[in-house]
């Protein structure tokens, strides 16, 4: 008997050592999803408060910010990255499909970061450039600004042809009063690209804009990263822990 729980202690331990691995059952090439970029406005003016009526201390764009996290949480099956402009653009987040990591680099967004202007264009450039590079059949673009454009080396127009080409759509969201900014632009740039566009005067407003964009149509994604995969060693080290120590005990006894 005692011979079997030793051979048993040594197959697990070996089990254990190989350390077997399992996956979902969902596999990565039967995923859905889109990879999708969020076009930041960091001008001056997203630093403004009043834009909620429950905080009206606290800024556009930390209102904005903590919105985007709750909805990049939901995004399961997609690849998300972040572009910010103010007077340049720039992305500080590449697409990714870990959204904890993108998350916490959303908390090092400031307003100013990019320069106080507001170069549209030169958001749409930047964000392009990243989903050329993209792999999902279905490719989006979520532009966010409170503002006109003003800065920038880059023609709107020119990025909107580029966004045709490559069969991007554009979602535009303007902040604030209809006023603040350029609504009719940013109509043009949804439609142009078959995309929608919202206007969010308020913070119960934008979180209706968000719902509304939850319901975007998934598309196939392949990515041995979206595989989940479980570690399974602990349980025949476990195993083999238990009989050792039932051995052991009973050799005292």
């Amino acid at each position: 008997m005692q011979r079997i729980l030793y051979s048993l202690i040594l197959t697990m331990m070996i089990i254990s050592l190989a350390s077997p691995i399992s996956y979902d059952d969902q596999l990565a090439n039967k995923r859905k999803g889109r990879d999708l970029v969020f076009a930041i406005d960091t001008s001056g003016s997203m630093g403004e408060s009043g834009y909620s009526a429950e905080d009206t201390q606290k800024a556009k764009f930390d209102i904005l910010l903590s919105l985007i996290k709750k909805f990049v949480t939901k995004r399961f099956d997609d690849n998300v990255g972040v572009v910010i402009f103010g007077s340049y653009a720039f992305s500080p987040v590449p697409i990714t499909y870990d959204m904890h990591s993108l998350n916490y680099m959303l908390d090092f967004l400031e307003v100013g970061m990019a320069g106080d202007s507001t170069a549209i264009g030169d958001g749409l450039a930047r964000s392009l450039e990243m989903l050329e590079r993209a792999k999902a059949k279905n490719k989006i673009i979520i532009l966010i600004t409170d503002g006109y454009q003003n800065s920038g080396s880059t023609k709107i127009a020119d990025a909107v042809d580029i966004a045709k080409k490559l069969h991007i759509k554009i979602y535009t969201i303007g902040l604030g009063k209809k006023s603040d900014y350029d609504a009719k632009l940013l109509e043009k740039i949804a439609k142009d690209t078959n995309g929608a566009s919202f206007d969010a005067k308020d913070t119960t407003s934008l979180l209706d804009v968000y719902k509304e964009l939850n319901s975007l149509e998934p598309s196939s994604i392949r990515s041995q990263n979206y595989l989940n995969k479980h570690m399974l060693y602990p349980y025949p080290l476990a195993i083999s822990i238990l009989l050792l120590l039932y051995l052991l005990g009973k050799r005292r006894s």
